[in-house]
């Protein structure tokens, strides 16, 4: 399968869960910062973003990916990412090749707050949800504070965590047997990755993209969580 289930054709009423991926969801995506960062050090984005973050579009042994299945330490990942890159002609700070997540946010469509708010509002209203998030034990005690995790969302599947990792449709079906055993095709995941959301959809979910604005998004949530007519 090489596309996402897509939203467009379902009912106000049709979905029982949301799932919710973290950056790029509830905050600006790092690779968004990292394509301006390339930008900014003459360097071409792809070849940055491969480099540190090998191919997102599968599971592999790359150092981030070992990673984010909990296997390895931050620390020797990133002596690990550096120096291949250095073979691959690409150029990472050494001394913190991730500087770029500091990157002020230019655009105010990037402001997220408002994808908080919406599950805010849905877990009041008694939906289940779940994080479903390829994540480093190192940043979790940042980001699960930042997004009042524990008292919004049901369940939080962190890669790292569970040694699995988007897009293997393995972690999606943890997520929803979590949730209580919702079934696939009753359930929506949101994901600024269109591959991670291709992950999903071969188990059965639906997807919505999360782009740069991510009202339109947010919007397609409200509409299908709505009460049918």
């Amino acid at each position: 399968m090489n596309e996402y289930r897509n939203t467009a054709g379902l009912e106000p009423g049709a979905v029982d869960a949301v799932l919710w991926d973290v950056g790029g969801v509830f905050s600006p995506s790092p690779f968004d910062r990292l394509d301006a960062w390339a930008v900014e050090t003459g360097q071409e984005s792809q070849a940055v973003k491969a480099a540190l973050f090998g191919p997102y579009d599968r599971d592999t042994d790359h150092p981030w990916h070992r990673l984010e299945r909990g296997e390895m330490g931050l620390r020797d990942c990133l002596a690990e990412v550096v120096r291949e890159a250095k073979v691959q002609g690409v150029t990472l700070d050494p001394e913190n090749p991730l500087s770029f997540l500091t990157a002020p946010v230019d655009s105010d469509e990037q402001d997220r707050a408002f994808m908080l708010e919406l599950a805010r509002e849905l877990h009041a209203a008694g939906t289940p949800q779940a994080i479903v998030t390829n994540n480093v034990v190192e940043f979790a005690e940042m980001w699960r504070s930042a997004y009042d995790v524990d008292n919004v969302f049901d369940v939080v599947i962190d890669s790292s965590v569970v040694g699995i990792r988007k897009p293997d449709p393995a972690i999606y079906s943890l997520a929803l047997e979590q949730l209580g055993s919702v079934a696939p095709d009753r359930a929506v995941f949101l994901d600024d990755v269109a591959s991670n959301l291709t992950g999903a959809a071969e188990l059965g979910l639906y997807g919505i993209l999360v782009e740069a604005d991510g009202n339109p998004a947010a919007s397609e949530v409200r509409r299908l969580m709505a009460a049918p007519d």
